[in-house]
């Protein structure tokens, strides 16, 4: 198993995500009427639609399509609050990508309903929002793999080394000892709980497809068991992650709920997980541009800003004060220079003169003072020189 680390910062304990991609032409429609329904029901507290940003707004490159982005707000157990966040980006060739983000008041409980919800259909058939964002694989369901081994061998290193955002959702590989029936076709997602059914993507290996599978996997330290499964670490890998910890020898796919293989990507999902590519960003937007606010919310938001434009004004007064304290000093700097030249005799400042800089204007007070009051007065060598002649120049020549 790879040893590698990373300095980045882990998913926080309150944070849900994943990410997808949709494949069908009408995001935006699917997800309003999904929010508006579900608001109806009582099933979500308020949502909001952020205004569509202006193609080429920003500093980024110029968007045909721009973004969508929805906000959400739930109570789960009767009590925690939860915010969330959908920001689709634009079209692609493979479809739409989104990116969900959500945040409760205290650790997050796998035994909540999945935020997902908040946002797609999830219990309409044949939906297009739940593709996997790196591998284009159905989440929640089972996706047999490639009969290609080189298409497999691809797929698993990719999914291994979570190359290109694979780290937002957990890929589990399952090996069938033998070819299942009905009762054998049944999802990993069903047995899961509510936190992890739209985060899971389940690799079915086929019998004959063992050796090839264990191949592909070898550069990460992981194997599958023959009948068995195991949960694919990733890259980083995530601190406290053993390839042994994490497989499991036998899984029966008779319907049955296998119990070992959902403990183990249960206690998978609780590692401290490095934040996906994009991951932070997509929270910092979470936190920072919350909008979808309650009335008390709002009470508190604008007596946090009252507070800070008082500490604004009164940086500003002090500012004004000292700069007033600065120019006071500066003029009886001058009106000391001027009283001191005309001590020496050496006339009055001419009209229209700069007064002397604040930052040296008691240097040259007390030096002005000093003359005036007959102190010697340094001056360079040169000018000593230039004013008292020598003695053999003062004496008259008298020839050779």
């Amino acid at each position: 198993m790879p040893a590698s680390r990373t300095a980045r910062p882990v998913i926080p304990p309150s944070v849900w995500l994943t990410a997808g991609r949709y494949s069908g032409t009408s995001a935006h429609d699917v997800v309003r009427r999904t929010l508006h329904r579900l608001e109806g029901r009582g099933d979500i507290d308020s949502f909001l639609e952020l205004p569509e940003e202006p193609p080429g707004a920003g500093h980024g490159p110029r968007r045909d399509v721009p973004d969508l982005v929805f906000q959400a707000r739930v109570q789960v157990a009767g009590q925690v609050t939860v915010r969330a966040r959908l920001s689709v980006g634009p079209g692609t060739g493979s479809g739409r990508p989104w990116v969900l983000v959500a945040e409760a008041e205290q650790p997050w409980d796998l035994g909540w309903p999945s935020p997902t919800g908040m946002f797609w259909p999830v219990d309409e058939p044949d939906t297009e929002w739940n593709h996997d964002a790196a591998t284009g694989l159905r989440l929640g369901e089972i996706s047999p793999l490639p009969e290609d081994d080189k298409a497999v061998r691809r797929l698993m290193r990719d999914c291994a080394r979570n190359a290109d955002g694979n780290g937002w959702n957990i890929h589990v590989v399952v090996h069938e000892a033998m070819t299942t029936d009905d009762r054998g076709r049944v999802p990993l997602a069903r047995w899961l709980p509510p936190g992890l059914r739209h985060r899971v993507v389940e690799h079915r290996a086929a019998p004959h497809q063992l050796r090839v599978v264990n191949w592909a996997l070898r550069d990460c330290g992981v194997e599958v068991p023959r009948g068995g499964a195991v949960v694919l670490p990733g890259s980083p890998v995530p601190g406290g992650y053993d390839a042994g910890d994490f497989s499991v020898r036998a899984v029966f796919l008779d319907g049955t709920r296998p119990a070992g293989l959902v403990d183990a990507v249960t206690r998978f999902a609780a590692l401290p997980r490095p934040l996906p590519t994009g991951a932070e960003a997509a929270l910092a937007a979470l936190r920072e541009d919350w909008r979808l606010l309650t009335l008390e919310e709002e009470l508190a938001r604008t007596r946090r800003l009252v507070s800070l434009y008082a500490e604004a004004l009164e940086a500003m007064t002090t500012s004004r004060d000292l700069y007033r304290e600065a120019a006071e000093s500066a003029q009886e700097a001058l009106a000391a220079y001027r009283e001191a030249a005309e001590a020496s005799g050496a006339g009055s400042l001419p009209p229209g003169a700069p007064a002397p800089s604040p930052v040296r204007r008691l240097t040259r007070t007390f030096e002005r003072l000093r003359v005036g009051l007959g102190a010697p007065r340094p001056s360079p060598a040169g000018e000593e020189r230039r004013t008292l002649p020598s003695a053999d120049a003062q004496a008259p020549s008298s020839g050779p």
